[in-house]
């Protein structure tokens, strides 16, 4: 992966629009008044969990990141890269993007036929920022390694009345069994 397309800030898809996906499919409306809908081909599929910015629930996350994407019957090596890079980023919003005590954390997951986008949202305005790490360090990586297991990622402004960012990456799913 070149650098330039590690630090592309921009959605592969259209970003969903609200939070209830009933039926597993996220309704598609136009992107701003006066502006047409962009037809999408291929169904979105949606999950989200919103929790508290602590910790201890990385492995909540981790275990619904991995169930959810089991049962798109992924490679075992995709499934790993994606439950990885979630947590590296979850990670980072609790350790850098979560301010005060009652912040919460917002994963989601989209995909379609041909790319799986993870999204976590957090509260705090403060962008992440690469950086290398020298060998001596026991944090500095977690970004280096989403770049390194996943196609793209980026960063996003957060949903219209909110404040923070949105942290994601994708993984294309083009000839998936």
């Amino acid at each position: 992966m070149t650098a330039s397309r590690a630090h592309r800030h921009g959605p592969s898809f259209p970003p969903s629009h609200g939070d209830n996906a009933a039926d597993g499919q996220v309704p598609r409306g136009p992107a701003r008044p006066g502006h047409a809908a962009v037809p999408h081909r291929n169904p979105i599929r949606l999950v989200r969990t919103t929790v508290p910015a602590h910790p201890s629930r990385a492995a909540g996350v981790r275990t619904m990141v991995a169930e959810y994407l089991a049962r798109l019957r992924l490679p075992t090596e995709h499934l790993d890269n994606a439950v990885l890079a979630t947590d590296e980023l979850f990670t980072n919003a609790v350790k850098h993007g979560s301010p005060g005590p009652g912040d919460t954390i917002t994963a989601t997951l989209e995909t379609t036929e041909d790319e799986l986008r993870v999204t976590v949202a957090d509260r705090s305005p403060a962008l992440p920022r690469p950086r290398t790490a020298d060998g001596t360090e026991e944090s500095g990586r977690g970004l280096a390694i989403v770049a390194t297991l996943t196609d793209d990622w980026g960063i996003a402004p957060p949903d219209p009345g909110t404040t923070g960012k949105k942290v994601w990456f994708t993984l294309a799913l083009q000839g998936m069994p």
